[in-house]
């Protein structure tokens, strides 16, 4: 995160500790941020240079907010939360059903004056946006880390996927995960800063009204991602996130010419329903769909079935899984299988750890294409990128970096991947970039995708172990992974009678 949005992150996690007293959560008080962040950027996209017309009605907008003190100022930004739901549209989704949570009106213009309205938001570069709403969520994931932290992927990690795919400005790009969006906006500002000069009327239309959608299971993490598309200038007549929604409860119908996701993790899978709150209503057996591979309560697996699904023919799919579905048998078997033999999955990115707000996390990138049907596997080859064997990163120490990917990206090969050549060989043996015939694939035990060949220096040589401090995160990581996996075989178990 760049200095002057860690700066700004700093100071409204410095007001959270305020509210706190009065006693907001900092999920609440986030969410309280993102409503006065959204008037302030309304507000100053009327402005110049950019001279828009105003997407917030006069008298219930920013400068209706500043002109005003005490307890008038309380009473007028509870009106302000009250009339814009009524508005429809992605307005009124922004602002359905939001509530008035900070009580002292001192402390509201406070927020106000001193936070939000210093700053010239819209100057800032495309996600710093997105950076403070992850900033302040990352936060508040460290102190409770079954919180927000699980929406999240990295940012520089979802840049080099979309570098990767390259989205056009014809393509549909669908995250049925879509958490505040990281995804769906950074496809979006792909095709702005690729094509924006060349893009004719109808273009502009089609990625400002049908270029994203998605899917969020949680109310209040919906909103943030509509607001940020919002912002983003995507203002189509219908909110194009289908909020409080499980996405694997069945087919939507609908397909897409690319889907880019990161499926939250965790095994346990069932059919949710989930109200406007955020709060659990109902929970059903394990999903049965007939356009399923084959029925399983793993999440992950269920996820990768759905997104094959979702795939236009020709489509491309990205999507983050972790290293269970890579080797499990049974049903993860079966799912494999058929994903080689129906689509060309043609990448694999091993992750390495430390990079997740979910501790203990060991995840890939998946990267496959549709096909039409036939009897040959489609999968001819299957290129490995292995980026986790003596890598060391923490989300504090040692962050991951978009230059830690660039030779991954490279080695891609995007839009040109006929031409691709390994960096492995039997003479460069610490090479990371390898390919894998379909046949060398079929002949492992279950189909097992969990590809090593590189060697853990750290196993073989003492001096090369990692930094003190990473070392322990690596630790707690490992015995966080532990006690969740015990915790998910207790649960199954259920309660002793």
């Amino acid at each position: 995160m760049p200095n002057d949005t860690r700066q700004i992150v700093n100071k409204a996690w410095s007001f959270a500790h305020l509210l706190r007293d009065d006693g907001l959560s900092y999920m609440t008080y986030t969410e309280q941020i993102t409503f006065l962040l959204f008037l302030k950027m309304a507000h100053q996209r009327t402005q110049p240079p950019w001279n828009r017309p105003p997407i917030v009605p006069e008298g219930l907008d920013w400068p209706s907010l500043v002109a005003r003190d005490g307890e008038e100022l309380e009473t007028h930004y509870r009106r302000i939360l009250t009339e814009l739901p009524k508005r429809g549209g992605m307005l009124g989704e922004i602002f359905k059903k939001a509530r008035q949570e900070i009580q002292n009106p001192a402390t509201l213009k406070r927020l106000i004056v001193d936070l939000i309205d210093p700053e010239d938001w819209m100057s800032m570069r495309a996600d710093v946006k997105g950076d403070i709403y992850e900033g302040l969520l990352a936060k508040s994931a460290q102190e409770s880390p079954k919180g927000a932290g699980q929406y999240f992927t990295p940012r520089e990690l979802i840049k080099a996927i979309v570098d990767c795919v390259r989205p056009g400005p014809d393509d549909t790009v669908c995250d049925p995960a879509c958490g505040t969006g990281g995804f769906l906006l950074a496809a979006h500002d792909h095709v702005v800063q690729e094509h924006g000069s060349t893009l004719d009327p109808d273009r502009k239309a089609h990625l400002r009204t049908s270029f994203v959608h998605g899917w969020e299971i949680v109310p209040a993490t919906a909103r943030l991602c509509i607001m940020n598309l919002y912002l983003h200038g995507v203002a189509p007549d219908e909110p194009p996130i289908r909020s409080g929604v499980d996405s694997l409860a069945n087919d939507p119908g609908e397909r897409f010419s690319m889907v880019l996701t990161n499926p939250p993790f965790g095994k346990k899978s069932s059919v949710r329903i989930v109200n406007e709150e955020g709060e659990l209503e109902s929970e059903s057996d394990t999903y049965e769909r007939q356009d399923f591979w084959t029925s399983t309560k793993n999440k992950q697996l269920n996820f990768l079935q759905h997104v094959k699904t979702l795939l236009r023919m020709h489509g491309t799919c990205a999507i983050v899984v972790p290293d269970n579905v890579l080797f499990e048998g049974g049903a993860g078997e079966t799912v494999r299988r058929n994903l080689l033999q129906a689509f060309d999955v043609h990448t694999l990115l091993r992750l390495p750890t430390g990079i997740f707000y979910a501790q203990g996390v060991k995840a890939n990138v998946l990267f496959f294409d549709a096909k039409p049907a036939r009897e040959k596997p489609w999968t001819e080859r299957l290129w490995v990128y292995d980026l986790r064997t003596n890598k060391h990163f923490t989300l504090k120490m040692k962050p991951l970096r978009r230059a830690d990917l660039d030779d991954f990206v490279t080695c891609y090969r995007p839009g040109e991947r006929h031409r691709r050549k390994p960096t492995w060989s039997p003479e460069k043996k610490a090479a990371r970039w390898r390919a894998f015939r379909y046949d060398e694939l079929a002949k492992r035990d279950k189909l097992n995708l969990d590809l090593l060949w590189l060697r853990d220096s750290s196993l073989e040589d003492s001096e090369n172990l990692p930094e003190p401090e990473v070392l322990a995160a690596e630790i707690v990581e490992d015995l966080e992974a532990a006690l969740e996996a015990f915790q998910a075989i207790a649960e199954e178990l259920g309660p002793s009678v």
